[in-house]
């Protein structure tokens, strides 16, 4: 069977999240060599980045990821799920602090909850990149840029930073299937 190939160009939220659960389980289901993800998203909500770094790595085909052109915030989980990840020489990847949106009036539980989740996700959002990134050259601070310090990477500063292996194009064959999640 042909290589899959997951053109995600959308928020990282449930609507996406599903989609990408849907047409990854669609390529191992018809017997796909591989798993492409070509990714170009401005990042979303933490607990769907999470889910679909996780499903993406039980997953039982080789998926490699490629930067589009930009990955932020929690697309950069996403991301990192590769096992070979590449970028486009005009591309970039940002790290910059979590924000949430809490609408309606909220008792001190409910704040000292949320408050504990954000500490939980940054936590967690540091040990994926760390994990994924320990053989590289140049160490990233990426507690600092969750916290006070984001960061912008150019695929030059991305590969010495082991967040991807090589700058190049995406590889796109007349044979690949192809899928689109865009919102």
């Amino acid at each position: 069977m042909p290589l899959h190939v997951i053109n995600f160009t959308g928020p990282v939220n449930a609507s996406t999240c599903s989609q990408l659960i849907e047409k990854a389980s669609l390529a191992v289901q018809q017997n796909a060599t591989g798993l492409v993800v070509n990714i170009a998203t401005m990042g979303g909500e933490c607990s769907y980045g999470f889910t679909m770094y996780n499903f993406l790595l039980a997953l039982p085909i080789p998926v490699n990821t490629h930067n589009l052109g930009t990955v932020e915030s929690m697309g950069n989980i996403i991301f990192l799920a590769g096992e070979r990840r590449t970028a486009c020489e005009h591309s970039k990847f940002l790290f910059h602090p979590f924000h949430w949106h809490v609408q309606g009036a909220v008792d001190h539980s409910r704040m000292s909850e949320y408050a504990m989740s954000l500490d939980y996700d940054l936590q967690l959002y540091a040990r994926i990149v760390a994990q994924r990134t320990s053989q590289a050259v140049e160490k990233l601070d990426t507690e600092r840029y969750l916290i006070a310090a984001p960061r912008i990477l150019d695929p030059h500063q991305a590969l010495a930073s082991g967040l991807i292996h090589a700058i190049e194009l995406p590889v796109i064959q007349a044979e690949q299937v192809c899928a689109f999640i865009h919102s």
